[in-house]
């Protein structure tokens, strides 16, 4: 079934898809270095062999052998067929299907470029725009430095209707400007004009760096006051994080991701060194915040201001929270003194005592209780009773473990209910599990395994290859199909490679290359790369050159010049001898 959709359009689904978001939705990761690990969603197992690769957008346990890429893994976990999987990936990216009978539809252009051509231009009109003085003026005003600037790439829309348009015209069609948010059509009349005018530029980029959208904050007065990109292919307000790449590093060594509500506080408590700290783009908490911030953190603290639509926002997180929580996670909320921000209060009070209010934060389970009682009168049996009514739904999204337990206990200690276990609350859902096809070990390390292996984990090393040697020993033809596949189409992940070869008979070969770890793979890939072609290519030579060695003396009545060429030969093979 692969075959009736084209190559090209699964390259592009594939670009657009970001497994780590993608698996994450279903599976619990948690970062281990450059991948990130869980339990295996395929066979049963305490100790996490299941991983997950960003950079090579590929997936692959250990323990159990399942591997593939997005495609594969929505086939093996939600039951699809092929085409069903593809379908549901180009819908997440936003393409449009190829339909059976028609010509093949093109897949949708890819929007990255253009972002990264916008960003550019806003960071180069915030330096030299003869009117981002005042751009300048308000990032001063809010202590922001120059390295923030740039780290975060802030960048300026100048005023007026088409500087971008105008500045982007020559690379960029301008449909393609409003297909990625840039500009809007004008109404009853024929061209565009920029969506952002005279505002402070905040890019926003996915967890690779990609920037996927923009956020623009007015300047004088003018509504609104933020305004977002709309909803493209790349950009949907209600799942992006703002600053997420920026802080990845440190959420990674902190083991905890801060949660603020504005891109001021990000900036500003980055540069204070709050470092693991990240925003919404001024929605609520959703569902797929959450999904995403525990892949990076087990812990996560939202923080808000303590009066009380901070502490309903913060309540309206916590029920989202409740549905994602499992043993191992955890949510806290820091709530601040009246009238500060983080912004404000990093700056009055410093770095380690805002790390201290975070230390301090108040726990789920805490505000949890604390909220739920002030509704509730427990000096009255129907209070009680009352209690465990508002708790009853809520506590049912829990997944059963020992934080259930434990809030199971904490509302039988208020209630005085013996055992609200058994008789209040549903029982959480236990996940199916599903098995795979054992793994075959991979045998040997010649050198066209390893080069194949290279091509396979670091698709860039395309540029490393030369000429190739002539095909005749194992493996040849393998390495010959994989360096065509990526000097016809450059910029593949491993993923899209594998799909490529999802008919093949190297499949299982590849897919067990694509993790292998072999001693030869080492930091200095390019190096290594350079290495192995030219040794292959110095054993093609010198084989071809025994092989003529051979025919010449077999052939007997050599000619002078095929005896001078024997005689080259000979003393090649042997340089002391004269």
């Amino acid at each position: 079934m692969a075959t009736k959709i084209p190559s090209p359009f699964i390259d592009a689904v594939l670009a657009r898809t970001d497994i780590v978001e993608l698996v994450g939705g279903r599976v619990p990761l948690r970062k281990a270095g450059r991948d990130y690990k869980a339990c295996c969603p395929f066979h049963e197992e305490r100790t996490p062999s299941f991983t997950v690769s960003a950079d090579k957008q590929f997936y692959h346990c250990f323990g159990c052998g399942a591997h593939g890429s997005a495609i594969g893994f929505l086939m093996n976990y939600d039951r699809l067929g092929f085409v069903e999987a593809v379908t549901e990936l180009a819908r997440r990216a936003g393409l449009e299907m190829p339909q059976e009978g028609r010509p093949a539809v093109k897949a949708g252009p890819d929007l990255r470029p253009v972002l990264a051509a916008g960003a550019r231009y806003f960071q180069e009109a915030l330096r030299h725009h003869p009117s981002a003085e005042r751009a300048q003026a308000y990032l001063k005003g809010r202590g922001i430095t120059g390295a923030i600037a740039k780290g975060f790439q802030l960048g300026y829309a100048p005023p007026g209707w088409n500087g971008l348009l105008n500045a982007l015209a020559s690379d960029f069609e301008p449909s393609l400007l409003e297909r990625a948010g840039l500009v809007i059509a004008r109404e009853g009349a024929a061209g565009f004009y920029d969506r952002f005018r005279d505002r402070v530029m905040f890019p926003i980029a996915d967890a690779r760096g990609h920037i996927i959208g923009f956020g623009g904050r007015v300047l004088d007065q003018g509504e609104p006051k933020y305004m977002n990109s709309p909803e493209t292919a790349l950009f949907h307000k209600g799942r992006e994080i703002y600053g997420l790449p920026q802080a990845l590093d440190a959420i990674d060594k902190a083991g905890q991701v801060v949660v603020v509500e504005g891109y001021m506080d990000v900036l500003a408590l980055s540069q204070f060194g709050v470092t693991h700290v990240v925003a919404t783009l001024g929605t609520a908490t959703t569902r797929e915040h959450l999904d995403r911030l525990f892949r990076y953190a087990p812990e996560i603290v939202f923080c808000f201001d303590g009066d009380r639509a901070g502490r309903e926002a913060a309540w309206r997180a916590l029920e989202q929270a409740l549905s994602v929580l499992k043993d191992g996670r955890q949510v806290s909320f820091l709530f601040l003194p009246e009238g500060e921000d983080p912004d404000t209060l990093v700056r009055a009070e410093g770095a380690a005592e805002f790390q201290a209010r975070l230390r301090r934060a108040t726990e789920l389970p805490e505000f949890f209780f604390e909220t739920l009682c002030a509704r509730a009168d427990l000096s009255r049996l129907d209070g009680r009773a009352r209690l465990v009514e508002l708790a009853k739904p809520l506590l049912s999204k829990l997944a059963k473990g020992a934080l259930y337990e434990l809030m199971i206990g904490r509302l039988a200690e208020l209630t005085a209910l013996k055992a609200p276990q058994a008789e209040v609350l549903v029982p959480a859902r236990a996940e199916e599990t599903r098995r795979a096809e054992p793994l075959v070990p991979v045998r040997g390390g010649s050198l066209v395994r390893q080069a194949v292996a290279l091509l396979l984990q670091y698709p860039a090393l395309i540029e490393e290859v030369g000429e190739l040697p002539l095909a005749g020993r194992p493996g040849m033809d393998v390495l010959a199909a994989l360096v065509a596949l990526l000097r016809e189409t450059p910029g593949l992940t491993t993923g899209a490679v594998l799909e490529r070869f999802a008919d093949s008979p190297h499949r299982s070969t590849l897919a067990r290359l694509a993790v292998w770890e072999y001693p030869s793979l080492l930091p200095d890939h390019k190096g290594v790369m350079r290495d192995i072609m030219r040794t292959l290519n110095e054993q093609a030579r010198a084989a071809k050159a025994k092989e003529r060695h051979n025919f010449l003396i077999n052939k007997g009545n050599l000619t002078p010049n095929e005896q001078a060429e024997l005689v080259a030969y000979l003393r090649s093979r042997n340089p002391g001898e004269q």
